[in-house]
């Protein structure tokens, strides 16, 4: 008879523990879960902050910012140089054979 007076009692204290622990598990659950927010609320107002800071300096006047640096350009591959006319049709000339009339 004492077993049996005993069984109600263990699991109704296995019962409570789990309730215990489910309840500080969700208390750590809440607690992570808060921590989470407040780190993202923190990001959040330091980003808006930086982002607000170079709004304000891209809307002020040029003269108060720092120079650019220039753009570089495309440069285009240089052309060999040229000869004079008068070079080029003396060195073709140079090139033929003098034609012979049959």
């Amino acid at each position: 008879m004492s077993m049996n007076s005993d069984q109600p009692q263990d699991r109704a204290e296995a019962l409570f523990k789990k309730k215990q622990e489910r309840l500080r598990e969700g208390q750590q659950a809440m607690a992570e879960y808060q921590a989470d927010r407040r780190a993202e609320g923190e990001k959040t107002a330091r980003l808006r902050a930086l982002r607000l800071a170079r709004d304000a300096a891209e809307s002020q006047p040029d003269a108060a910012r720092t120079p650019a640096l220039p753009k570089k350009t495309r440069t285009l591959p240089k052309a060999p140089p040229t000869l004079p006319k008068t070079a080029a049709l003396s060195k073709k000339t140079k090139k033929r054979a003098p034609s012979t009339a049959a």
